[in-house]
């Protein structure tokens, strides 16, 4: 049987020169016009939709919505399509299973000329979602996070240390995939605390010399920790001098000060879509990847795009994903906003905020929208809180939302509740009651050590 190899089915050279990286990627967006960028991007549009019509979730969620394809002639007709999010992907999943029919596939038919890349998201909003990639969207997504990486100012051959899983996950793969085909670094997949236990995990970094750790801070600022307890003094005896993840709302300066004084930055993006924005070194918001993603920003209700500045849900279209899943219109329910100000860098290209929560874990109280994620820089204020936590939210007879925060401090006989209750307070504006626990107490339900991402809201509103 003769069939093309991963790398004989997409022009590796043609991809290079549509999306360059390092140097070339600076210079071209410091020095290009924005009227090139946007040429680039309507015709990278315009095949995505070509494809899209062709697959029957499309044909389906547009069909419903009144849309023909004569009504879509260009990038700006891209608010006539839509918006969708993992419900409607799922929904596809269990109507035709086990991997729905968004993806452009009918394996029935045994189609060998097709070389794809199968993997899942990780669950934290319910049953993991397969995701599919084709050879050239799985590089393209691995380039957009080597060429962030690089713009962060990641060196060849420097030791870089991973906590992203390695399952069935995304992930870890593919930033193993960035960072060994497009950084030239030495990348080390240690994996999260059951796939190499913490202590194994620092005893590796400090006989490897680990310059970088990449992952999600909850369980860089653990390793640390645990670091000290084995004897070992971070950004001393392990030289991390750059950490570069998923800081959300969590204290840069914390995990910062816990590595050595590390410089710490931010990089953006979701399963479906890959590496979307990340921040440069000018350490003022997230370029956004325009050459690859047409982001807008949402209002959470209506889903119509919101003037630059206001905060509201992430809406991503992947413009290299013209084969197989393609991904126009993906409501993330992050939040974020585009930032305004011109770029420090000089780079012709949107910034977001970063990620601000979720839409579909917030929770209003009295009128005042509380995002779980948002609560560790504000506990960190307290010297004697401990590293994770845990919202809980009930919902009363009357139709009251309450959310109550347990939260883990360092000795729980010496700790002072009513202070953590007036902290939050101040902070958010809303009286929240706290109970407090020990170190570790909370790890069963926030998951911090087998889990990327922690859990942060128990919501049985619904229930």
């Amino acid at each position: 049987m003769s069939y093309p190899t991963y790398f004989e089915s997409f022009d590796v050279k043609a991809m290079l020169n549509d999306y360059p990286i390092g140097d070339a990627f600076l210079e071209k967006y410091s020095t290009g016009s924005k009227d090139e960028l946007q040429a680039f991007q309507n015709q990278q549009f315009m095949k995505c939709v070509k494809r899209a019509w062709e697959i029957p979730f499309y044909q389906r969620l547009w069909g419903n919505a009144g849309v023909k394809p004569e009504d879509i002639q260009s990038i700006k007709d891209i608010e006539k399509l839509p918006v969708y999010s993992k419900t409607e992907i799922m929904d596809s999943v269990a109507a035709y299973p086990p991997f729905g029919d968004m993806h452009g596939m009918d394996f029935s038919k045994g189609d060998t000329n097709h070389t794809m890349v199968l993997h899942t998201t990780s669950g934290t909003t319910g049953r993991p979602q397969p995701l599919f990639f084709s050879p050239k969207s799985r590089e393209v997504q691995g380039l957009l996070l080597g060429r962030i990486y690089r713009m962060q100012g990641l060196k060849p051959h420097e030791i870089v240390h991973s906590v992203y899983g390695h399952g069935l996950i995304n992930g870890g793969h593919y930033v193993r995939e960035g960072v060994t085909h497009y950084t030239n670094a030495l990348f080390m997949s240690a994996g999260t605390g059951v796939e190499t236990r913490s202590k194994q995990q620092v005893n590796l970094m400090k006989d490897f010399g680990t310059n970088v750790i990449i992952g999600f801070a909850d369980y860089i600022k653990k390793l640390a920790d645990t670091a000290k307890e084995e004897g070992i003094e971070p950004g001393k005896d392990i030289p991390v001098r750059m950490i570069s993840g998923h800081m959300g709302r969590e204290s840069r300066e914390a995990i910062s000060e816990a590595w050595g004084g590390a410089e710490i930055f931010d990089w953006y993006g979701v399963g479906d879509t890959g590496a979307i924005a990340g921040e440069g070194p000018d350490h003022d918001g997230l370029y956004v990847m325009e050459d690859a993603h047409y982001v807008e920003v949402c209002d959470p209700d209506t889903n119509k795009p919101l003037p630059k500045g206001d905060i509201g849900n992430l809406i991503v279209t992947c413009l290299y994903k013209d084969d197989i899943f393609p991904v126009i219109r993906f409501n993330t329910c992050d939040v974020t906003r585009i930032k305004t100000s011109p770029s420090k860098l000089g780079l012709d290209l949107d910034r977001i905020e970063g990620f601000l929560g979720r839409s579909d874990n917030m929770v209003k109280l009295r009128g005042i929208n509380i995002y779980p994620q948002g609560f560790a820089p504000v506990l960190e204020k307290r010297s004697d809180f401990a590293g994770d936590y845990i919202c809980i939210a009930d919902r009363d007879s009357t139709g009251r939302d309450e959310l109550l925060v347990k939260v883990e401090v360092e000795d729980i006989n010496n700790s002072d509740v009513s202070a953590y209750q007036a902290l939050l307070k101040q902070s958010f504006g809303v009286e929240m009651p706290v109970e407090l626990a020990s170190k570790g107490e909370l790890a069963p339900l926030t998951q911090t050590e087998v889990r990327q991402k922690p859990i942060r809201l128990i919501d049985n509103r619904f229930k």
